[in-house]
C-alpha cells in the first residue's frame, strides 16, 4: 500500500507536497512574510526590505504569488503610475503556519546546527577495502 501512494506521485504520498511547493518556494516565504509584518507596500519597499532578492526574480515571485491569490496587487493609474502589494486574506490565513514555524525554529534550530555540525565533522565516505 505504502509503495502504491508513492508511485501514483508526489501530491498522493504527501498531501502538503502542493502547499510546500507554492508557500516554500525560495523567495516566497519572505515576500509573505514581509507584506504579513509591514502592510501594503510599493515594489521598491518590497525589494529593500527583503535585501538580496533581485528585481527580476521579485516581479517573478510577485506574479505567481498574485496567479496563486496569496498577494494583491493594485496599480494607480496616476503620472507616475503607482503599484502595490498586499497579502491577501488567503495569505494571510497562512500565519498560524508560519507563526508555528516561527517557534519551531526558535526551539530547534540550535540542535539543526549541532546536527549539522556533527555530520560535517566526521567522515561519511564508505570505508574502503584494503
Amino acid at each position: 500500500m505504502w509503495s502504491d501512494t508513492a508511485k501514483a506521485g508526489p501530491e498522493l504520498a504527501c498531501p502538503i507536497a502542493p502547499v510546500v511547493d507554492i508557500v516554500f518556494s525560495r523567495w516566497t516565504t519572505p515576500i509573505l512574510w514581509t507584506l504579513h509584518e509591514h502592510g501594503r507596500q510599493r515594489f521598491v519597499e518590497l525589494e529593500r526590505r527583503i535585501g538580496t532578492i533581485t528585481p527580476k526574480v521579485l516581479t517573478q515571485r510577485l506574479r505567481q504569488l498574485e496567479r496563486d491569490g496569496l498577494v494583491l496587487r493594485t496599480y494607480h493609474p496616476e503620472v507616475p503610475p503607482r503599484v502595490e502589494y498586499e497579502i491577501s486574506d488567503l495569505g494571510r490565513s497562512l500565519a498560524p503556519l508560519f507563526a508555528s514555524l516561527a517557534m519551531w525554529s526558535a526551539a530547534h534550530l540550535d540542535e539543526v546546527d549541532q546536527a549539522r555540525e556533527r555530520y560535517d565533522s566526521t567522515d561519511h565516505l564508505p570505508a574502503r577495502r584494503s
